[in-house]
């Protein structure tokens, strides 16, 4: 089958169209021809190994994990003599998880793993690129953040995978929500369901005079110190993007005042926590009150370009990758 590999660090060249063997299911695994899968700003950081303390987790002078690809849609084709959940012929959808592995024509993953039948509205692409957006923004925004319907919500980077996810939760949830985002995309973040919208190129948000009850920072472009003097009393500041800058202002904003800012590991949620989300994002995008963001389509054989793309910073929700069969 196809792979994408990597054995260094570096640019989207490092990447490498390579043929393995195709993975047999163990007995309580499922074997899924991948159709679709996605790559993300978070997949374009490890490539890199920036910022170097990431390495820490993805190996300090080369990759520990080889084949990148979270988000994924596909079809079962085998399944282990366990399984009871999937039976081939499936189609479905849901992430490879910390692992990675879904920039290929085949995966092997549990039946307890983070996956759902595909949403019968969704192409195989839509379906991909919805997932780790929605997988992401729902805890932080619920869990973290403690959303409460009325509340005013400011989603910075709201164009984005995250950010596209996060306007429309936090409007089902009840929010009145404002997005920032560039002016190229001012129409789409409206289209999904932003109350107001603020171009960064031409409005600071934090000198407007409007406040709000949750800033959920997506591509860690704002700081908690600014963003603290728009945050009403017991107001938090979200940063999905997580850097060294932010964790002193954790730390101390734990420990003293009002004004909170948090982050959170949504990846390492248990796989059974993270499933039940993924329900109901397939019963929400089903019923239309989901919309999917597809910035851009490539072939499995033109990743490095996907990588280029994504890279230069400005993607309109996901990229998706299509594998082995044109896309709808």
């Amino acid at each position: 089958m196809k792979t994408i590999v990597y054995t260094e660090y570096g640019p989207p060249e490092v990447l490498k169209l390579t043929e393995v063997e195709k993975p047999a299911p163990k007995a309580n695994e499922v074997l899924i021809k991948i159709h679709a899968t996605t790559v993300t700003a978070t997949e374009s950081t490890f490539r890199q190994g920036k910022p170097f303390f990431a390495r820490l987790f993805t190996g300090l002078t080369k990759p520990k994990i080889t084949t990148l690809g979270e988000e994924l849609a596909g079809e079962v084709e085998a399944v282990g003599k366990d399984v009871t959940l999937f039976q081939p012929g499936d189609q479905v959808f849901g992430t490879a998880g910390p692992e990675f592995g879904a920039n290929a024509g085949y995966i092997c993953l549990p039946e307890d793993a983070v996956l759902a039948a595909k949403p019968a509205n969704a192409t195989y692409e839509e379906a991909a690129a919805s997932v780790d957006g929605f997988l992401t923004a729902l805890p932080f925004l619920r869990d973290t953040g403690g959303i409460q319907s009325g509340q005013k919500v400011l989603v910075n980077g709201a164009s984005g995978s995250v950010g596209a996810a996060a306007v429309q939760i936090a409007k089902i949830l009840g929010a009145e929500v404002t997005g920032v985002c560039s002016t190229r995309n001012i129409e789409l973040v409206k289209s999904l369901g932003a109350d107001k919208v603020i171009d960064y190129t031409q409005e600071d948000f934090t000198q407007n005079g409007e406040t709000y009850d949750i800033i959920f920072d997506t591509v860690g472009k704002a700081s908690f110190s600014r963003s603290k003097r728009v945050l009403n009393e017991n107001g938090v500041f979200l940063e999905a993007a997580i850097g060294l800058a932010i964790l002193p202002h954790v730390l101390w904003s734990s420990i003293a005042g009002r004004k909170k800012a948090k982050v959170a590991a949504t990846g390492l949620r248990p796989p059974h926590e993270r499933k039940k989300d993924l329900a109901w994002l397939k019963e929400l995008m089903e019923a239309g009150k989901i919309k999917p963001v597809v910035d851009r389509c490539y072939p499995l054989e033109q990743i490095v370009e996907a990588h280029r793309y994504v890279d230069k910073g400005h993607k309109r929700g996901n990229v998706a990758i299509s594998v082995g069969y044109k896309p709808a």
